[in-house]
């Protein structure tokens, strides 16, 4: 175990310092229209970069992979790092155990820990990518919080209310954050899930099913399945379903 943290502590020391970052602009960032980098079996669509009042380095991409292949070989690194299945069946190795996670499965991955994701499935898999680091790691704090984690879509309890449904997904410290918080909000038609409001941790919305549109200070903006909505730290703002049905959506917080 002592070695272990040696190890941590030694890759906290190589983390670059990314201080000089611009804090990125609350807003929709569109799934449609995203740049795209081609590879021989895999494809990834950059997203949002920039930072957060809590983190000094933020960037969420999109990978596309075709069956039977990896993005990369595993590996390990310095920064935290979150997965959201998007669409396929995506084989996940942390540290030697493997598991397989359908579509709106999620995996956290503590600094440190060796991982790599792998097409599970019969056709293409493509999952959310973000990566995320602070100036102070502790990973003391991680591993003491269970460190890292999986967490199936089919395994997380949905529970109505008066204004669709809510799965809980995970609400605790990790290595990079004091607390992170994550929920799946189900929205009834024509339904706003509260009036625009504020608050100190910055959040992200990812569209999962049907249509919306978010209020980020004043002015809404729709948003569309796989389209990123980034709340800036206290950020009025308010999210309300604009289509047919019921609309689905990620909402995760971060300080």
């Amino acid at each position: 175990m002592q070695s272990r943290y040696i190890f941590l502590l030694l890759l906290v020391v190589s983390l670059p310092v990314s201080a000089q970052d611009a804090q990125i602009i609350s807003d929709v960032y569109r799934w449609e229209g995203a740049t795209i980098e081609k590879n021989a079996n895999s494809q990834s669509r950059q997203l949002v970069e920039g930072a957060t009042p809590a983190f000094t380095h933020v960037k969420i991409h999109a990978t596309t992979v075709e069956v039977g292949h990896a993005a990369h070989a595993g590996h390990s690194h310095a920064d935290e790092e979150l997965i959201i299945v998007k669409e396929g069946t995506l084989r996940v190795t942390i540290e030697g155990k493997t598991e397989l996670l359908e579509t709106g499965s999620v995996a956290v991955m503590m600094p440190g820990d060796e991982h790599g994701f792998v097409n599970g499935g019969n056709g293409p898999v493509s999952y959310y990518v973000m990566r995320y680091e602070t100036p102070q790691v502790d990973a003391k704090r991680g591993q003491g919080a269970g460190g890292s984690f999986v967490k199936h879509w089919n395994e997380l309890a949905y529970k109505t209310n008066e204004k669709g449904g809510r799965r809980n997904v995970f609400d605790r410290a990790t290595a990079q954050s004091e607390r992170f918080e994550m929920h799946i909000t189900t929205l009834n038609e024509g339904l706003m899930s509260h009036p625009p409001h504020t608050h100190k941790a910055a959040e992200i919305l990812l569209l999962i099913d049907g249509e919306a549109e978010e209020s980020i200070d004043g002015k809404w903006i729709p948003a569309a399945i796989g389209d990123i909505i980034f709340l800036q730290s206290n950020v009025p703002h308010a999210i309300r379903n604009t289509g047919k049905g019921s609309c689905t959506y990620f909402a995760f917080q971060f300080e």
